[in-house]
């Protein structure tokens, strides 16, 4: 609550812009509520999802847009009348088990079901053309997802923010560590009890469940136009970016060149972080730019809108508040990623980093990690609040917070495409876990948070139930971690940073180094000793997609 006074200073001009507000939104619903209908629509087990109906003015048959939602299906009347206006019905719905909806809530477990029966129930009413679209942002967006990847005949094409290409992955967990602020946080909000999120940080290994349910193992059936806008500080970030990829050049043939993908430089929530990017856009998308979407593929008007490059992303560069870069721009392309020269930068003895290999026999260095004693989160992809890219001089000194870094940049350093971080590493315990951070060091100091990503040692061969092996203590072993993606220069001046630790909460959930099953909350948490190892035979290095040509 004490950040809630530096946004809201309490006084009669903000009383009066609230009144406003209210009357200006009191006034819009009364006007949607004269063509707004609301129905229960049945699915195929006879459990009715609550739905409204918002219908344009004059007479149909009219394009459709449809949205279903867990966050109520009556905040849709505060936009309902721009898509009237545009000539859509608009249609929105309550998912099974919420609000007014019958049945069991049961977070995007029957979405591909109850999207396909949605979809097809639209089209045979008589205010449908024959026309349907789904969007939605975060949660609406992956309904959205799933009901495509049900294939219903009727679809005709998706506008989606910020939604993963997988649940399990991306959602639930990272390198095999649960996304406690974001997944618990968000189940806890759904009214989830205690029990049944215990249950979901358990299943860490990847189950018929997950194949059942997780867009990724159905996205091959998405047949329709998709249009993803992601952000690179968002919680979906490469969740977007993958289905992009994924959809236009491997997907079902009737996908294929079809798709578009817009990266802004925004996360998942109101808070941004400490940098300022001018025109970098907002977690909920461009209406105008959705709306030329729907009237390309509803309305078949030949806006232009295929014509132009399929991919717009951010590059972002120096961007504090006061002192904002022109290297941040928004870059037009036909491809993601674009080329570049996969780099590694290596961690060396002295703590720094440097394109040239480490020549010692040995060198590593040792950190005490306790699970009591956790490293917080300051910043990153989180999910509405502390989002972005936070100095982590936050954080302080700490014998278990590694810093390496480059020496001052001659040049600039322009990053753009996948990252993946290669670490030797040893511990004395059975499981442990690694987190690694990618960080933009100003000249004057200031550690910009870029990227950061754990891994579970247990799943440093995958989550599948063979790839599961603990660790054998003492033992050195190369890890893989998955850094995601982004887009970045590294500007003259500055320093490539890379931080190495075992903590990072509450993003992460803390590991308690026992090796125990993972359902298992009774056996005692350890300290571990564990071992970075940056030598000749041991080369840790993050491996950064240079662009060596101008953008």
């Amino acid at each position: 609550m004490k950040n809630l006074s530096k946004v809201w200073r309490p006084g009669f001009l903000s009383y009066v812009c609230v009144v406003i507000s209210a009357l200006i939104f009191a006034q819009i619903s009364l006007a949607q509520e004269e063509n707004k209908q609301v129905v229960m629509v049945p699915m195929r087990d006879d459990v009715k999802l609550a739905t409204n109906i918002y219908l344009p003015e004059g007479d149909g048959p009219w394009p459709v847009v449809v949205t279903r939602t867990p966050y109520n299906k009556n905040s849709a009347d505060r936009s309902a009348q721009i898509y009237n206006e545009n000539g859509y019905v608009l249609v929105s719905q309550d998912v099974r088990g919420r609000y007014e909806s019958e049945g069991v809530d049961q977070p995007f477990e029957v979405d591909m079901e109850d999207g396909y029966d949605t979809v097809e129930w639209i089209v045979a009413q008589s205010f449908s053309n024959g026309k349907t679209g789904i969007f939605g942002t975060s949660a609406p967006g992956i309904t959205s997802n799933l009901a495509a990847a049900s294939a219903p005949p009727h679809l005709t094409a998706a506008y989606i923010t910020v939604a993963p290409d997988s649940l399990f992955y991306r959602s639930r967990f990272l390198g095999g560590v649960f996304k406690e602020s974001h997944s618990g946080g968000w189940l806890r909000g759904q009214g989830i009890s205690e029990e049944r999120i215990a249950a979901y940080k358990a299943r860490a290994v990847l189950d018929q469940g997950w194949r059942d349910t997780d867009f990724l193992f159905h996205r091959e059936n998405v047949e329709i136009p998709v249009y993803n806008v992601g952000g690179w500080h968002d919680i979906y970030a490469e969740g977007s970016i993958s289905n992009f990829m994924y959809l236009q050049s491997e997907g079902n043939e009737a996908a294929r060149g079809k798709q578009k993908l817009y990266m802004g430089a925004f996360g998942h929530g109101v808070l941004q972080g400490d940098l300022t990017y001018p025109g970098s856009g907002v977690i909920y998308g461009d209406i105008e730019q959705q709306l030329r979407w729907w009237a390309y593929w509803l309305k078949n008007e030949d806006n232009g809108i295929m014509d132009e490059p399929a991919v717009s992303y951010y590059m972002m560069a120096s961007a504090r508040k006061g002192n904002v870069s022109t290297k941040n721009r928004l870059i037009n392309a036909e491809v993601w990623p674009p080329q570049s020269e996969k780099t590694k930068f290596y961690l060396q003895p002295s703590m720094s980093i440097d394109t040239a290999a480490p020549t010692r026999d040995s060198a590593s260095i040792s950190y005490k990690f306790d699970p009591e004693n956790p490293v917080g989160t300051v910043g990153g992809q989180n999910l509405g609040a502390d989002v972005g890219p936070r100095d982590q001089r936050e954080i302080g000194e700490r014998q278990d917070y590694l810093r390496f870094m480059t020496p001052a940049l001659e040049k600039d350093v322009v990053v753009a495409g996948h990252i993946d971080m290669e670490l030797y590493v040893s511990t004395d315990v059975l499981d442990t876990d690694f987190v690694v951070k990618l960080v933009d060091i100003y000249p004057d100091g200031y550690e910009a948070l870029i990227l950061d990503y754990p891994i579970r040692a247990r799943f440093r061969d995958g989550q599948e139930a063979s790839d599961v092996k603990l660790m054998t203590p003492g033992s050195i072993e190369k890890l893989k971690i998955n850094m995601w993606s982004t887009a970045q220069t590294f500007e003259k001046g500055h320093k490539i940073g890379i931080h190495i630790t075992s903590s990072n909460y509450p993003r992460f959930a803390v590991n308690p180094n026992n090796g125990a099953a993972l359902d298992d909350l009774d056996t005692p948490a350890q300290i571990a000793t564990n071992t970075i190892y940056f030598d000749a035979q041991h080369p840790s290095a993050i491996i950064l997609p240079v662009i060596t040509e101008g953008l």
